[in-house]
């Protein structure tokens, strides 16, 4: 894969950037630094934390006792906004991250920027690194977060792009093509994640009926290392499970909308993979479709699938399993177990052990899910599920949705949790997740993609029917033992949570709400402790850092037009404004 030279001319940089001097500069963030990020609390060097994806921080400063004195520290404005009225998927979904003071962060569109953080009454954009992505697509998903390496920030973009930024001074200076855009879009959205000298990037695109891939480069020259497919080719293994004659396997989505973890004792990197496509419609796509809808394990040097576990065969209400994979050493039944913890999106919390994908348990987290009866004990498969239909029905579908047509589905199409970012608590030893309550009507049109243009082609988004919010969604935090895998506490909120959460040693959890409500809640009882009205839309995930001794929660407020529609039937909420910005709050 060749490297193509940016011009100088492609570069946004702020005025301050001439400025910019030896102070601005930190110490490079090397593989051993990674390898070692829970040992660095001030800094948050990843986009999930560390490699685990716990996302948990060991700082106290901020408590339970202390938390009700938490106030705004500063505020920076951003780009990347979008009007009340705008259909662009732009906004922030993404996590900072933290090096000693210096702050890194990708909007909605995908620019990069760097902010001193060291001094809160001198908090500045020191760069801004502006890609040129098309902002009038209205089909470019917000980005996720970006990579630290060396002295690079490293991100992707929207139309397929790989980018290495000097950290220090925000000059672009190497990019990589991930795809050919004239055949397929990837749509980059995840944070790539780097192990070693390893770039590990996740393809998406699916819902545009990319055959999605998830590739390796090395993270020093952008050399092109390995590309696993998520769908097989036919005489491939699982190419059995795409059956019919339509060839649906070319595009058949399983995209990797959210990063993975790394396990280093086994040097494996886990990724949970979207819907296959098109997502409403299963009589184009027969069988069960692997490997889609999947937590899959990739060996890091060489991107063989060591193993899988799929969630929902023959998925028909977009239950895709993108979201986080909790890396946890805990005791299962008295025995001493390396496990994986996930928050399903079809409403399940699933543990698995994560050296061989075996399933362990299952429990329902979602307040109502009517899509299935539940989880087979010993399959982990919906006990519905019949392994010799090429179509499933599960409680409410038919031996034809096309016949069938409209059904409600619960939990909403978005989740339960979807790609929000979880957390575990090495405190309270419970898995954390935030997510939605509520259903989704859900249509299927096997003749358009969005009912806008003819389906099937690479590039347009397909469907293969619609949805919509059949009820006001609301929202919840939920606390699961991933022991026992049994819920011990749950928090009902009046909106959606469509952002992620972060446990901390202060005994708290901070989320936040569609409607820019922030929430600091105790980790045990999930009560609320403290908030703070943001006035604009949020789905972001908060975080925590400190600089000289001192701890801080920042989080970013904007949102896309998905955290707008959560709102669509919320009575007093149709005015609520967009912004871009980042809200960071001490003691």
């Amino acid at each position: 894969m060749k490297l193509r030279p940016i011009p100088r001319t492609a570069l946004l940089a702020s005025a301050l950037l001439a400025t910019t001097t030896l102070s601005g500069l930190a110490a490079d963030v090397t593989p051993e630094r990674l390898l070692n990020a829970d040992k660095e609390p001030q800094n948050w060097l990843m986009v999930n934390k560390d490699y685990s994806s716990q996302r948990y921080s060991t700082l106290d400063q901020i408590n339970k006792d202390n938390v009700k004195n938490l106030h705004v520290a500063f505020t920076v404005a951003l780009g990347g906004a979008v009007g009340i009225g705008d259909v662009s998927l732009g906004g922030h979904q993404s996590t900072p991250l933290v090096d000693n003071g210096f702050m890194y962060i990708v909007d909605g569109f995908g620019a990069v920027y760097k902010v001193d953080v060291r001094d809160p009454a001198k908090a500045r954009i020191m760069w801004v690194m502006d890609p040129g992505t098309n902002k009038a697509d209205m089909f470019i998903a917000a980005k996720r977060g970006v990579a630290l390496y060396k002295n690079y920030v490293i991100s992707v973009t929207g139309d397929d792009k790989v980018l290495w930024i000097k950290a220090d001074t925000g000059e672009l200076v190497k990019t990589v093509q991930f795809d050919d855009m004239k055949t397929s879009l990837s749509e980059l959205t995840s944070a790539p994640l780097v192990i070693g000298d390893k770039l590990i990037v996740g393809g998406s695109g699916g819902d545009r009926g990319a055959r999605a891939h998830i590739d390796a480069f090395n993270a020093d020259t952008g050399e092109h290392l390995w590309r696993t497919y998520t769908v097989p080719a036919p005489g491939e293994p699982g190419s059995e499970t795409w059956k019919g004659n339509t060839n649906a396997w070319k595009h058949g989505g399983g995209s990797y909308w959210q990063t993975g973890s790394y396990d280093p004792a086994t040097n494996l990197t886990i990724w949970g993979t979207g819907q296959p496509v098109p997502m409403f419609d299963p009589e184009y796509r027969p069988g069960d479709n692997l490997f889609t809808n999947s937590t899959v394990a990739f060996d890091v040097n060489t991107g063989k699938m060591k193993w899988y576990f799929q969630y929902t065969p023959g998925d028909f209400l977009d239950y895709d399993e993108v979201g986080i994979n909790q890396l946890i050493d805990t005791k299962v039944n008295g025995e001493n177990r390396k496990i994986m913890a996930h928050f399903g999106r079809n409403g399940f919390f699933y543990t698995l052990d994560r050296t061989n994908g075996q399933f362990i348990a299952a429990e329902q987290y979602a307040e109502k899910v009517n899509w299935t009866d539940g989880i087979d004990p010993k399959t982990g498969k919906p006990v519905e599920y019949d392994p010799n239909k090429d179509l499933q029905t599960y409680k409410i579908g038919a031996a034809s949705r096309r016949e069938q047509n409209k059904i409600v589905g619960c939990p909403n199409i978005q989740g339960g949790v979807n790609f929000f970012p979880t957390s575990y608590s090495q405190r309270t030893h419970l898995s954390y997740g935030g997510g939605l309550e509520g259903c989704s009507d859900v249509i299927v049109d096997a003749n358009t993609d969005s009912g806008t243009k003819p389906a099937g082609a690479a590039g347009h988004v397909w469907f293969g029917g619609a949805s919509s919010n059949a009820e006001r969604v609301k929202g919840s935090v939920t606390a699961m033992d991933p022991a026992t895998g049994k819920k011990m506490a749950q928090l009902s909120v009046p909106n959606a949570v469509y952002s992620g959460v972060v446990a901390t040693a202060g005994g708290l959890v901070f989320t936040t709400t569609v409607d820019g409500t922030i929430y600091a809640l105790d980790d045990t009882t999930l009560k609320p402790l403290w908030t703070f009205n943001a006035g604009s839309l949020s789905s972001a995930p908060p975080m925590t850092y400190s600089v000289n001794g001192k701890q801080y929660i920042a989080v970013l407020i904007g949102g896309s037009n998905i955290a707008r529609d959560m709102l669509n039937k919320t009575p007093g909420h149709q005015d609520i404004q967009n912004t871009s910005m980042l809200y960071v709050f001490s003691l």
